[in-house]
């Protein structure tokens, strides 16, 4: 059974626990934002002062978790692939209900959103009067709305994967077995290829030149066609087999689980390119680190990706 997994049982426990906790920090955070005022010098500011700290020590710590559990959450996916029937990796295994590719977005959205809180608490705690203590509280306490949601969700897409019948595996899901034409706009894969380095380039541009928005807008378009560009290019790299086309199978251990590298890096690229917009807009200036950030993530991205392809025409005198 599904839910009496060795990876199933410490992902729900530890999750219980985090929710528990943030649900303690969202009760004080509620009772807070309603009575506080920095600029008062009363015996109910300084109470609110001292259980803010803790509450925020209880956030970054239960946030710090939540962005652990989401490569752990792959991990957990990959591993169930073995009793599964009819999957060889996470692809079959996250696709065997409806409930799976909402709940991985899902949780990505909530990475992303806990990666912005993390760096709002460090600009606010550098401050001397904390002045986006407001905003941080007010995005933690959307932060756990969203994990209330995404762990009723987790639940339902646990208890709903099938184990008495076959679910579709990777070749069948983005193989050539899968039906129609995979690639967005109508795309060919030079095309592809050349929309994405002309996007890399943009990003590398608006980071030197500081826009924010531009960067916000090419980083988001970014980390869609690289995903097509990963699993249906430079992912057959990675297996050496042109008719191997999956985001997943480069996450084991046959793979030197080089697909969290990869996917990895890209996630860090593109988070630092859009948060940079998010903390504009809550605070009111710039976050000078996450361009070079951005930058430096998105060329280790591209790179990697790039050097599986000039590694195998090396290695065979011929592109798959």
């Amino acid at each position: 059974m599904i839910l009496l997994s060795n990876e199933v049982i410490i992902f729900l426990f530890v999750e219980a626990l985090l929710l528990l906790l943030q649900g303690i920090a969202f009760v004080s955070a509620v009772g807070i934002l309603s009575r506080w005022n920095f600029e008062a010098s009363t015996a109910l500011q300084y109470r609110l002062e001292k259980r803010a700290y803790l509450v925020v020590l209880i956030i970054l710590f239960t946030l710090g978790f939540k962005m652990v559990l989401l490569p752990y959450f792959s991990y957990t996916i990959d591993q169930l692939s073995a009793i599964v029937p009819g999957a060889m990796c996470g692809a079959g295994v996250i696709s065997a209900n409806d409930y799976g590719p909402p709940l991985l977005s899902l949780k990505v959205l909530i990475v992303f959103l806990t990666g912005s809180w993390l760096i709002l608490n460090a600009e606010d705690i550098k401050a001397s009067s904390y002045p986006y203590f407001k905003a941080k509280f007010w995005l933690f306490i959307i932060i756990f709305i969203l994990v209330v949601v995404e762990s009723i969700v987790d639940v339902l897409y646990l208890i709903n994967i099938p184990t008495g019948a076959p679910v579709s595996c990777c070749s069948t899901i983005y193989g050539a077995a899968g039906s129609g034409d995979p690639l967005p706009f109508g795309l060919d894969i030079f095309r592809l290829l050349i929309l994405f380095y002309l996007i890399y380039a943009l990003i590398l541009a608006a980071n030197y030149f500081r826009y924010t928005y531009i960067n916000l807008a090419a980083n988001a378009f970014f980390l869609y066609i690289a995903y097509f560009a990963v699993v249906y290019f430079f992912g057959t790299y990675v297996y050496e087999l042109p008719t191997h086309k999956c985001p997943f199978c480069m996450l084991q251990s046959e793979y030197y689980y080089v697909g969290y590298f990869i996917w990895g890096t890209l996630f860090l690229g593109t988070f630092f390119g859009m948060a940079g917009a998010l903390l504009k807009t809550l605070m009111r200036k710039e976050v000078e680190f996450v361009y070079s950030a951005s930058a430096i993530f998105n060329t280790a991205f591209v790179l990697l990706c790039t050097l599986y392809v000039a590694i195998y025409y090396l290695k065979t005198g011929v592109f798959l």
